[in-house]
């Protein structure tokens, strides 16, 4: 398994995937670590939903406005957060980027799709029968790569200020 620092430096948004499983209890570990985000107050109001059907998958994508590529994923999990809470993005948000980091570390791809106040979101919460109470934060495709972008990133020295900007 690769360590944090790795993690975060060689993971990119994928969207396009090998038709290959992951193994369940990769999955679950995965969830786990989106389990362990950080949370405000403590709350963790979120459930996560695992859809490995490809007829839900399916019907996911063509939902998703710019997640047609979900129904190439060997899984996609459906981040929901209880939209009562305050932190419900702030929290669902940081789950999300666990779930994807702890992914890498597998050697598993992902892109992050939204789900927020998405002209979609309703419609993926019934489809998957999650409790009104909840809300679609974020939708991620998992799966073994199929390719390998590297898109430019900005250098440390143009985004990085000490004391002000």
């Amino acid at each position: 398994m690769k360590d944090a620092i790795t993690v975060m430096r060689e993971r990119r948004s994928v969207r396009r995937f090998l038709q290959k499983p992951i193994p369940r209890e990769v999955l679950e570990e995965i969830i786990d670590c989106g389990r362990l985000a950080p949370t405000a107050n403590n709350f963790q109001p979120w459930v996560f939903v695992v859809v490995t059907q490809e007829d839900t998958k399916n019907k996911i994508a063509e939902l998703a406005t710019w997640g047609k590529f979900i129904k190439d994923a060997a899984a996609c999990v459906a981040v929901f957060c209880e939209k009562d809470n305050p932190f419900h993005v702030e929290d669902g948000s940081a789950a999300t980027e666990n779930i994807i980091l702890a992914a890498k570390a597998h050697d598993i791809d992902s892109c992050w799709v939204a789900g927020y106040k998405r002209p979609y979101s309703e419609e993926v919460r019934k489809l998957l029968n999650v409790p009104e109470k909840y809300e679609l934060i974020s939708l991620v495709p998992l799966g073994y790569s199929q390719e390998h972008p590297n898109p430019a990133k900005k250098p440390l020295s143009e985004v990085l200020k000490w004391e002000r900007y």
